[in-house]
């Protein structure tokens, strides 16, 4: 239930905005088209707490990862927010009366938030439409750029209701509403500005760079001063490397070093514009900036008998759970790692030996080419044929664990029980 409560406080905080509208209605002062005015002014302010809901999110902050499930679910309802405040903005437009003489500063900030909130929103949810695609060079790095801007839109966009010609009479439904511009605004500043005065991000040095196979790099990094605070085994962090040109970009990824070691290391697979770039231009001396660690996805907090399953570079969070084990093990766990080719297979001979070392470890290593596809039902005969009480933790293509979710939940594990993280943060 605790993970639901984020979720369940911005549902209460449009309801009570909605309520606050009508329990102090404006003024009715007999112009023409009041009620347009009213239900307008009621999407507008919804809008409103939606996207100040969508920036303090964007913080990232950690006290909150508790109330949402971890900070991937936190984006997921980032992703909501935002794609429910686009919508409203248009309904917005539809509803309030508009005319297109005697405008004053609040129609023109009116257009330019507008224009420029829509044009993020498409470019987010429609990257590929051709002149949006543009405006971001058709990269991801072009549109966090972009996504970087959000905040001067959404101020523009309060500012307007505030500088209309002949707005309604409301102070108290506007007050409240002001209370979440407040948060909104608050929030784009320390999340483009502020958070480097607040440690929000520490400076690393990158100690070394190794390819364990032709298509991955290991990074290892150590603290200039103080370290990040004390990380679990399983979570991620947002790292930079702010004096290269192609690498000056904050990206997350999983930790794959145990919480005891005095460096951290990530594990990164070449698979994208900003991934390829640190394959191939990532020099061991470089500075880099980190900001974690995130995540909930943690073994120690499940049961007695566990499965894990790994696809490809999915195997991260297992590295750092495997590393972790100072202690021979307290808990069954079968662990799977999916891989196409011996030859992709990371860090073999550290996995195997872990198997040997803790008894209770049981590894199975499977290539899909010459092995295929590695099922739910052949996990469950080698769980003897029934897993409701395993708990299930996945990392791994997307679609992957999808799969694997909802055969879990049909061989009856509750989904409580099932544990994975999504890094799709766009």
């Amino acid at each position: 239930m605790k993970r639901n409560i984020g979720n369940l406080f911005i549902i209460l905080c449009v309801f009570l905005t909605v309520l606050v509208w009508f329990v102090f209605p404006p003024v009715d002062d007999g112009r023409e088209n009041f009620v347009r005015q009213y239900a307008g002014e009621i999407i507008g302010s919804v809008n409103i707490v939606l996207m100040a809901c969508s920036l303090f999110i964007s913080t990232r902050p950690k006290w909150a990862e508790p109330y949402f499930g971890g900070l991937d679910k936190m984006y997921m309802t980032h992703r909501h927010t935002s794609t429910a405040a686009l919508l409203l903005i248009f309904l917005h437009v539809l509803t309030v009366p508009i005319s297109l003489t005697g405008w004053a500063l609040g129609n023109y900030l009116a257009v330019f938030a507008f224009a420029g909130i829509v044009a993020i929103g498409l470019v987010s949810l429609s990257p590929r439409i051709p002149f949006l695609n543009r405006a971001t060079g058709g990269t991801y790095e072009g549109w966090k750029k972009l996504k970087k801007t959000i905040g001067i839109f959404f101020i523009a966009g309060f500012i307007h209701s505030l500088t209309i010609g002949n707005p309604l009479d409301a102070f108290i439904a506007i007050n409240w509403v002001q209370v979440f511009f407040i948060i909104g605004a608050v929030s784009y500043l320390y999340t483009e500005v502020l958070g480097r005065y607040f440690g929000k991000y520490l400076p690393y040095t990158v100690e070394s760079v190794d390819h364990p196979t032709n298509f991955t790099t290991e990074v290892v990094m150590r603290a200039k001063g103080r370290p990040i605070p004390k990380q679990r085994a399983g979570q991620f962090l947002f790292v930079r490397f702010p004096k290269s040109g192609t690498l000056d970009e904050s990206h997350p990824f999983t930790i794959s070093s145990a919480p005891h070691e005095d460096v951290l290391r990530v594990t990164v697979k070449a698979s994208g514009d900003f991934t390829r770039a640190l394959f191939t231009d990532l020099k061991p001396g470089m500075d880099a900036v980190i900001e974690g660690a995130y995540g909930m996805f943690d073994y120690k907090a499940g049961g007695g008998k566990h499965i894990w399953i790994a696809g490809g570079i999915g195997v991260t969070p297992f590295l750092a759970f495997l590393r972790d084990m100072r202690e021979p093990l307290d808990r069954n766990v079968d662990f799977y790692y999916v891989m196409r080719h011996r030859d992709e297979v990371l860090f073999y001979n550290e996995i195997e030996t872990a198997g040997i070392r803790n008894p209770r470890l049981k590894v199975h290593i499977r290539y899909s080419v010459s092995g295929g596809s590695l099922t739910v039902e052949e996990i469950v005969r080698n769980a003897g044929g029934d897993v409701s009480d395993h708990h299930i933790y996945m990392c791994g293509p997307f679609p992957m664990v999808q799969a694997f979710e909802q055969k879990f939940r049909e061989a009856g594990v509750p989904a409580r029980n099932i544990h994975f993280e999504e890094f799709n943060f766009r």
